[in-house]
């Protein structure tokens, strides 16, 4: 049986503890004695439901010991800081199955509960070499360490559960998809128009009998559509993990047994992904290169740009155009940066009559091109106010598509401005057909200037 500590009592048998600002008896450093690992684990999960593991892990030391009588336990040895940390870590250790003591060295007594609200002490010290002595109102024990274990590692050996309503909020996603299905994919997310990154990670051979490492694509998604999550999910090769910690993330529809937000053990230079229906998790431990997946769109040409040559009226000759792999489609977008219009030759003679209505300001800041496609006049602040020829919109500068409509593929703008070479110093304009027509930018003028 133990003594309690009374109400200012100055003098404690236990070595190294001492009495705390409100008189409890405290050592050092607080342990935790649970009879297993499943124990441990509910400790684990216990106690990281309601805070961090961070205040106690840079002092924790996880330990399996033994007893005389061979019985094999675990022990968490922690800094204490004060009876509050106590108290809480004494509360979740009673509720998993375990016992809380105090102490500083080797010895280590029952910390307080109910029946001794300011702790207790040993009658006399039990006399033994053994690495641990524990005093309980129940037991005295002795025990020697037979080895440490690492929470990480812990952490990574755990299954998920499954919880089928697990990570169903929107939110951002890691896919990964094995090398067969990497390609298919980047196409996939490229065709739909979703924001997403990749990059390509090595892990190394799955048996002895293989050569080469296994490659898998891993994929940075900020938002995925609800109408791809279930082709995502139940596409054998492809898995769909959700973040639930910086560098841990868990697959969709599993639950890890612990909270790994409050388990800051998982470094955010890599990344943990933890797979259900018992396969291993997968580490990454420093993440790969990442591209836009936008970057590897496939964009094939037939040949360069036409560029439209400024000549003579009556001796204007029809330049050759560029035919791209690319159609247009209409688009339920509302119309943005309509600032250019394409005016076939028959409709010059209507924008002759459209020139008389139009006020100073707008002839002075529209510009017009003559070429013997028609004329390609442009307003910085929106065409709207000349309604003549076929309205374009710009997607990047120097690159028109019609308005009403988009080029698919859905590549970036910039990718496609690229793809077809960039021209400096001209202005490309895509028709409905898919022709790109090339105006040289020192072939416009003043609309004013083009009119008398």
């Amino acid at each position: 049986m133990l003594d309690r500590v009374a109400v200012h009592q100055t003098r404690l048998r236990t070595p190294g503890l001492g009495l705390d600002a409100k008189g409890v008896a405290l050592g050092a450093k607080g342990l935790v004695l649970l009879p297993s690992i499943d124990r441990l684990v509910a400790f684990l999960a216990l106690y990281t439901r309601q805070g961090s593991l961070g205040d106690i892990l840079r002092s924790l030391v996880v330990e399996v010991v033994r007893s005389k009588l061979g019985a094999r336990e675990v022990t968490l040895l922690f800094a204490a800081e004060s009876s509050d940390r106590l108290d809480r870590v004494a509360e979740i250790a009673r509720l998993a199955g375990g016992y809380c003591f105090t102490g500083t060295s080797r010895h280590f007594v029952q910390y307080r509960d109910a029946a001794a609200p300011f702790g207790y002490d040993v009658p006399q010290i039990l006399p033994s070499d053994a690495a641990l002595s524990l005093y309980h109102n129940a037991f005295s024990q002795t025990y020697e360490v037979e080895r440490r274990l690492d929470v990480r590692a812990l952490l990574l050996r755990l299954e998920p559960h499954l919880d089928p309503a697990a990570g169903r909020e929107p939110g951002p996603r890691w896919l990964v998809a094995e090398s067969g299905l990497g390609p298919a994919l980047i196409r996939y997310l490229s065709r739909s128009s979703v924001e997403a990154e990749v990059g390509l990670c090595e892990w190394p051979p799955e048996s002895s009998f293989d050569d080469a490492p296994v490659l898998r694509y891993l994929f940075r998604v900020p938002a995925i559509p609800d109408r791809m999550v279930p082709l995502l999910t139940s596409t054998p090769g492809l898995g769909y993990f959700v973040p639930v910690a910086p560098g841990a993330a868990v697959e969709i529809g599993f639950r890890h047994p612990v909270n790994l937000r409050a388990c800051p053990v998982f470094s955010e230079a890599g990344l943990v992904l933890f797979r259900g229906r018992g396969r291993e998790a997968l580490e990454i431990a420093k993440l790969p290169a990442m591209g836009d997946v936008s970057a590897f769109a496939r964009v094939e040409l037939s040949r360069e740009p036409a560029v439209a040559r400024v000549t003579p009226e009556g001796d204007a000759r029809r330049p050759p155009s560029v035919v791209l792999s690319l159609r247009l489609v209409p688009s339920s977008e509302p119309w943005r940066t309509v600032t250019a219009s394409w005016i076939r030759p028959e409709e010059m003679q209507l924008l002759r009559h459209v020139a008389y209505a139009l006020g100073p300001e707008t002839l002075r800041r529209a510009r017009i091109a003559f070429t013997a496609a028609g004329a390609f006049l442009r307003h910085p602040t929106g065409i709207e106010g000349i309604p003549v020829g076929e309205f374009f919109r710009e997607v990047h500068p120097g690159l028109y598509i019609p308005a009403g409509y988009d080029a698919v593929p859905a590549v970036a703008p910039g990718v496609l401005f690229r793809a077809m070479g960039a021209p400096a110093g001209q202005a490309l304009f895509i028709g409905r057909d898919g022709r790109a027509i090339g105006v040289p930018e020192d072939a416009f003028v003043p609309l004013e200037t083009a009119l008398l």
